[in-house]
């Protein structure tokens, strides 16, 4: 509708037809512009405005309407219509806004006196505008994001490629190519992959695609990358996806050399699985053990531990007689036996590596290792198999090797050898400083373990030098076994004896110091030798001696405590046997009978050695008929953690029955066999039999 105006004011054009129009219009007469005519949709934009007012004050309130005012007079002046695109008006609207943007054309008019004027059509355009500058400023956001992105990726990556939705390569990388070697044409599609270590394509494609089908926010995966040379750097590659509202346009990558921090990672968790795998072991070959199997696959394919024999002086020139006690090959490479005997010669690797107190370190082709690294001196072991390090190299295709004197207490104790096979990349220095390093942090539980051993062996020594093959005896029948622990200083105070004394009675005993180590062993000596004494010194009752064994303890070694059965069997095949012995705390002698019948003997029973010194001590008395066996056994054949120990007994009292008619060799030997003892404790026992009771199928 048109807005009232003065009569004088009124147009005489026909102008009400612009009133429907989707359109702003406004129609300006006179050189002055004043305002005569403006449509619904221009008032519903700017508001009604005064007619017959010029434009000047018509629009007033709107910065930057005037400015046009400018356009009008050129419009008179040349009759020519003009359009302006996208012409920014500041002000008050009726929307509320402070800025609308126009696109308009301004057309000359006449009207019927002659007089001529401006007809103003315009279109409100202010939503196209605002969404066109939205649009460039994200396009320029994303230009600057992408710049600070390429720099980012310039100063902290080696490498950027981007790869279609079905992860594929699709544009070139050149430092990809200048690192790998690669073409555009080989690292295209999934070329890519052929630059990967044959052991990291398979795994890398599998996480690569389960991170496409899942479309993962960030995919990360390391992987070892052949460089332009030939060699291998791990690389970390990590990709996110481009998306187009819910669609995945593209994937954008990078790698980066992360080799520094993959060797010090893989440094710190080689040692960490060192020092777990020997805690809390203190046997050696358990040890040295336990760091091949770090060592392999780790760090080398074979690795080998020989110990030297305890020698305060080598001679410079002479073999080296060495024991490998631990081995570890990955799968496909022939085995390396454990135990296993070998001499090396003195011009050997092996050699040096002991006499330079250094590392040997060798690399070569495949198979053809170097004379003289692992030389054989020619000589036949003795006592145990003997294996060749040198033929095992030729024949497991070995390219490297590295000798590492292991140091111990400032001697060479033993030697570990590692070895790498195949195409597998050589033992690179820094691998021989890792297996130095990790044979360093094992220092202390391979000290004592060393320690340990000594004691073992000298303990060993002088336990078998005490434990006497018992005598023979017209009519009677004697057996021993004993099985040292696995573990602390493998044996310990258990001992047994028998002998006769000048008047022909046969004496038993067995005995059990506290302790598994060498003075355990030492103390189980020095009872032993001056039981023996006391028994040949006076014709006592066996309860009689050991008070006076008692007595001796509290002086030679007052702190120490044992248990001890001491027995006289005497009598004959003509007027029967009979037993007299004492129990001093230790398990009660077993009687089986031929019949298959078995009990323990319960009398002559007194405290342990080592306490109670001036208390009397009792002997009992046991007749045997003929055929029957006595049993002395020592606590590790019947005792089970946690278990009670009178269970232990009633088992040993159901083994021993139907070996009755055994003989007596394998009545110990099922015994030991058949009963599961723990390992934990040394076993010894010793029984005889008086008289030969008939032996049947059964009992064999």
């Amino acid at each position: 509708m048109m807005a009232d105006v003065p009569e004088d004011k009124v147009p005489d054009l026909g102008l009400e037809i612009f009133d429907y129009a989707p359109v702003g219009v406004a129609v300006t007469r006179g050189r002055d512009h004043r305002l005569v005519y403006t449509n619904p949709v221009h008032d519903a934009i700017v508001g009604e405005r005064p007619l017959g007012e010029p434009l000047s004050r018509a629009y007033e309130g709107l910065v930057g309407a005037l400015r046009y005012s400018v356009l009008y007079d050129q419009v008179l002046e040349t009759g020519e219509p003009m359009y302006v695109a996208e012409a920014p008006i500041f002000g008050e609207f009726t929307n509320g806004s402070q800025e609308h943007f126009f696109s308009f054309s301004l057309s000359p008019v006449e009207f019927a006196d002659g007089e001529r004027g401006v007809l103003f059509v315009g279109i409100d355009v202010t939503e196209q505008v605002t969404a066109s500058r939205r649009i460039r400023t994200l396009s320029e956001e994303r230009r600057r994001a992408l710049q600070r992105f390429e720099s980012l990726v310039k100063a902290g990556s080696q490498i950027v490629w981007v790869a279609s939705p079905q992860g594929r390569a699709i544009e070139p990388s050149p430092n990809w190519e200048k690192i790998t070697g690669q073409t555009w044409e080989e690292f295209r599609g999934e070329g890519w992959l052929n630059a990967l270590h044959p052991d990291d394509r398979k795994p890398t494609m599998e996480s690569w695609q389960r991170a496409l089908k899942e479309v993962q926010p960030l995919w990360q995966h390391t992987y070892r990358l052949r460089m332009a040379d030939g060699s291998y750097r791990h690389f970390r590659a990590r990709a996110v996806p481009v998306r187009e509202g819910d669609v995945v346009v593209e994937w954008v990558g990078t790698c980066t050399d992360v080799e520094q921090q993959w060797q010090e990672e893989r440094r710190a968790a080689l040692l960490d699985r060192a020092a777990g795998a020997t805690s809390g072991m203190t046997r050696l070959e358990e040890i040295l053990q336990a760091l091949c199997h770090v060592i392999v696959p780790e760090l080398a394919d074979g690795c080998a531990v020989y110990l030297l024999p305890d020698s305060p002086t080598r001679p410079r020139n002479a073999p080296l007689a060495v024991e490998r006690v631990a081995a570890a090959t990955r799968d496909g490479l022939p085995r390396m036996h454990v135990p296993c005997q070998e001499w090396f010669a003195p011009f050997s690797g092996f050699a040096q590596a002991v006499r330079r107190r250094r590392p040997v370190h060798a690399t070569f082709p495949t198979g053809e290792p170097p004379p003289g690294i692992a030389s054989e001196s020619g000589e036949p072991p003795s006592g145990i198999a003997s294996e060749s390090m040198e033929s095992w190299l030729a024949d497991a295709s070995i390219n490297s090797i590295v000798l590492l004197p292991l140091i111990v207490d400032g001697d060479v104790a033993a030697v570990v050898t590692a070895a790498v096979s195949g195409d597998r990349r050589p033992i690179s220095t820094s691998d021989v400083a890792l297996m130095d390093e990790m044979l360093d942090h094992a220092h202390a539980p391979l000290s004592g373990a060393l320690e340990l051993r000594r004691a073992q062996r000298v303990a060993l020594a002088l336990q078998n030098s005490l434990l006497a093959e018992p005598p023979e005896i017209p009519g009677m029948q004697i057996t021993a076994r004993y099985r040292p622990s696995p573990e602390a200083a493998e044996v310990g105070g258990d001992w047994y004896d028998s002998f006769v004394l000048p008047d022909g009675t046969p004496i038993v005993t067995i005995g059990d110091v506290a302790g598994h180590d060498l003075p355990a062993a030492v103390t189980m000596s020095q009872l032993r030798n001056m039981l023996r004494g006391l028994v040949v010194d006076r014709q006592e009752p066996p309860g009689e001696v050991l008070r006076r064994l008692n007595l001796a303890m509290g002086t030679l070694c007052p702190d120490q405590m044992a248990t001890c059965i001491l027995a006289r069997v005497e009598g004959g095949p003509d007027d029967g046997w009979r037993m007299i012995y004492s129990v001093a705390g230790h398990p009660p002698p077993l009687l089986v009978y031929p019949d298959g019948r078995a009990r323990y003997l319960l009398g002559g029973h007194n405290a342990l050695l080592g306490v109670l010194p001036d208390v009397p001590r009792t002997s009992a008395m046991e007749r045997l008929e003929p055929g029957c066996t006595v049993l002395f056994y020592t606590d590790g054949l019947i005792e089970h953690p946690g278990e009670p120990f009178d269970m232990g007994m009633s088992r040993l009292r159901e083994r021993a029955s139907p070996l009755a008619r055994a003989p007596l060799d394998r009545f110990c030997d099922k015994i030991l066999a058949n009963l599961a003892t723990t390992g934990k404790d040394d076993v010894a026992m010793i029984a005889f039999r008086v008289g030969r009771p008939p032996q049947t199928d059964e009992s064999r």
